[in-house]
């Protein structure tokens, strides 16, 4: 499975990147994707870049060479993924609140979402998890490892570690619970209540074409949440089970790699503005 695994993993690495790096490019090139919504794709896709970055080249240097990751090395590797991965909630939800003032208050839209309040809510889902994140890698790093150094995962996930941990980790359980009902909550509930108004704006539209176009400026961005909450929800909700350890490693490697992979070809694939662009961008 090494081989097979291996391989799959360098490319879906690479498509990833290069997926990614084309959303950017045509996004800069194109004047006509100057916008607030394709300012938050750019920082999506630069995100996703990261996110892969800091778990797929390590793995596939294990399988190449089997060298065991550093203590250091795999508590910057905890830490930046759960960073990312709170960051891309984060950026998820301000995301769908652009689509809720673009379809919902329309008139507003350019003076509401203005080039200063983008950057202010690009740079809160970039630094807003750090005072949750930091904590967290500051509390695992001062943990005894006595049972085992083996991580029964792809990665250094918080999960896998605490298991490990023969000290008291109630703290750490305590940080993390907080973050949840602080942020991930929230970000959930704003992502579900600019969703029912966009979809109840959307059906007042008498004509079916005018509904059609409405909902193709937010059905990417729909597919995307859809994707990541239900990985979410097979993550940390289910009921545990035997096969829970791992289902749960699987899931976090379609989490890390292949959801990064796919964000590039649903937003490409089911917008106009981006395949116009990267048309034209072609000659």
């Amino acid at each position: 499975m090494e081989i097979t695994l291996c391989l799959s993993l360098v490319v879906i690495y690479i498509t990833c990147q290069t997926g990614n790096m084309v959303i950017m490019i045509l996004i800069y090139l194109d004047p006509h994707l100057h916008t607030p919504m394709y300012f938050f794709l750019s920082n999506l896709s630069f995100l996703d870049m990261c996110y892969t970055s800091v778990t797929l080249p390590k793995l596939l240097a294990t399988f190449v060479n089997g060298k065991r990751i550093s203590f250091v090395g795999c508590m910057l590797q905890s830490h930046y993924v759960l960073t990312f991965q709170s960051t891309e909630y984060l950026l998820l939800t301000v995301m769908a609140y652009d689509r809720y003032v673009a379809i919902c208050r329309p008139l507003h839209y350019l003076l509401i979402m203005r080039k200063r309040m983008c950057m202010v809510l690009a740079v809160f889902s970039w630094m807003g998890m750090y005072f949750f994140t930091v904590p967290i890698t500051v509390l695992m790093s001062a943990l005894n490892f006595c049972s085992s150094w083996e991580v029964n995962h792809f990665y250094c996930d918080v999960m896998p570690l605490l298991q490990l941990s023969c000290s008291d980790i109630s703290g750490i359980q305590v940080v993390i619970f907080t973050a949840a009902v602080l942020v991930g909550i929230p970000c959930f509930l704003l992502t579900l209540t600019s969703y029912i108004f966009i979809v109840g704006n959307i059906m007042k539209i008498r004509s079916t074409e005018g509904r059609r176009k409405a909902f193709s400026t937010c059905s990417s961005h729909l597919t995307v949440v859809t994707l990541l909450y239900v990985i979410l929800f097979c993550l940390y909700l289910r009921k545990p089970s035997k096969t829970f350890l791992s289902d749960g490693k699987v899931v976090s490697l379609l989490n890390v790699a292949v959801i990064p992979m796919l964000n590039p070809l649903i937003y490409s694939l089911r917008n106009k503005d981006v395949k116009h662009a990267f048309r034209k961008v072609l000659g």
